[in-house]
């Protein structure tokens, strides 16, 4: 197992996800009194033998976790939490919005994978691809159990490995999502905020924030302005500069926004959109549901631009150009 040891007390632990990416990369922090936890995983064997080898490898006695922070409320970070939190005794801390969030979604209560169905038929999504959507959403929620019991993270400062780290709101890839700054070491923990070659998703959901693209854009130059070594992402490599990766995020964005408005034209639905953008890679039920937000986040940044307007037709959502505005 490649363990990477980033400082004396900062272990980066690669647990296995069942997509393509391969890993979630956790943090565990050493400290006088314990250890911390950033990040849990996804809930399946392999993430749990996983966790039970680095528990023995590190010599790492579960009862000395003294708190397990969660950077955001999607399944390959949360997922074990629940599991965790039974096995340490530990407090499970989450931002504001994302304790919301992961209720609306995970929760007992939750009709978000019937919300999410709904929200892609009126994108002109066909309804059988809709009803696989929204039947991959409800399998989903097994990797998340037992929900843990979660406390709403309001501090600004946190101890990690003996260390104060600010802690950074940077909406967008999820409406809570939340950052780890120490800023003598030069260290920022980024989750999947910034990943070194893929671009994170950015995606808009039923209940969530209006436009997570601008959120997005706000938070990558949020992190600009800090003083940063070493960038500490949940997926890839760590990057070293943090400034330049930012750059080809932004222009990633600027060139798939231009690509939308170019598909929209007189008029389009999010689905036909994003079938011009990803219909080639033959996605499966899992990967069409992120398309299709993904796809609908860059055209509410558009609409919210005055370069595009929204009309339905025969009941569905259509974005065309805004000709009073676009030449």
């Amino acid at each position: 197992m490649n363990i990477q040891q980033i400082e004396e007390n900062i272990y980066r632990i690669p647990i296995p996800v069942p997509f393509p990416m391969k890993y979630i990369y956790c943090y565990l922090f050493r400290a006088s009194d314990g250890w911390n936890v950033v990040d849990a995983g996804f809930n399946y064997p392999p993430a749990i033998e996983t966790w039970l080898q680095v528990f023995a490898d590190l010599d790492v006695e579960p009862k000395q976790i003294r708190s397990i922070y969660l950077t955001h409320f999607h399944p390959d970070h949360f997922g074990l939490a629940g599991w965790m939190q039974e096995l340490t005794g530990a407090p499970v801390f989450i931002s504001a919005e994302d304790f919301a969030m992961a209720d609306r979604v995970f929760g007992p209560d939750s009709k978000q994978a019937n919300r999410v169905a709904i929200m892609c038929r009126e994108n002109g999504v066909p309804a059988d691809l809709a009803d696989k959507i929204e039947q991959n959403m409800e399998k989903l929620r097994a990797h998340v159990l037992p929900l843990p019991n979660l406390t709403i993270l309001t501090d600004h400062e946190v101890t990690l490995g003996g260390d104060i780290w600010k802690v950074i709101s940077t909406p967008g890839h999820s409406d809570g999502l939340i950052c780890f700054y120490q800023p003598e070491k030069r260290l920022l923990l980024a989750a999947d905020h910034i990943l070194d070659k893929i671009t994170p998703n950015i995606s808009l959901w039923p209940d969530s924030r209006s436009n997570p693209l601008q959120d997005y854009l706000n938070s990558l130059n949020k992190v600009r302005s800090l003083d940063v070594l070493l960038t500490l992402p949940a997926h890839g490599e760590v990057i070293d500069n943090l400034s330049s990766r930012i750059d080809e995020i932004i222009s990633h964005h600027e060139r798939r926004l231009i690509q939308m408005l170019d598909l929209a034209k007189e008029g389009q639905s999010a689905y036909q959109i994003a079938d011009g953008i990803f219909g080639h890679k033959n996605l499966t039920p899992h990967q069409w549901r992120f398309a299709i937000a993904e796809t609908l986040a860059h055209l509410e940044f558009l609409v919210s631009g005055q370069k595009l307007v929204k009309v339905k037709n025969r009941g569905i959502i259509q974005y065309q150009a805004n000709f009073y505005t676009v030449t």
